[in-house]
């Protein structure tokens, strides 16, 4: 099954997203027919993470964080999994754990050359 057909059912479906040009409804008619695409556009909402400083880069790290420090073991049910996510989610956010941006715009001119324009002065 692909993963556009999972939801088929559902009336909308949110996307949050990095931005990436990829991640656009353009690139849905590279991949698919296009009434599958244009189908799949009217259905899919799109929400974008702001440009500097990910808000899904922050997701992304807790659910590493979550992985190692909770999940990185058997647990024996479905009920014993929630018990052990919540219990981790409140010592998590106890500790008010804060993001250390580090990643300045010098880095990003450097870093994504090709992403910021230039100007030739005459």
């Amino acid at each position: 099954m692909d993963s556009y057909e999972w939801h088929a059912e559902a009336e909308k479906i949110v996307l949050v997203m990095d931005n990436l040009s990829t991640h656009s409804p353009a690139a849905l008619y590279e991949a698919l027919e296009p009434a599958e695409a244009r189908r799949l556009v009217e259905k899919l909402e799109w929400h974008d993470t702001p440009r500097h400083g990910s808000g899904l880069n922050v997701a992304e790290r807790e659910l590493s964080v979550l992985a190692r420090q909770c999940l990185d073991r058997r647990i024996p049910d479905l009920e014993a999994l929630w018990r052990e996510v919540a219990a981790w989610v409140r010592t998590r956010n106890a500790a008010v754990v804060k993001v250390d941006w580090q990643f300045t715009t010098t880095d990003a001119r450097v870093k994504l050359k090709r992403l910021y324009p230039t100007i030739e002065l005459q």
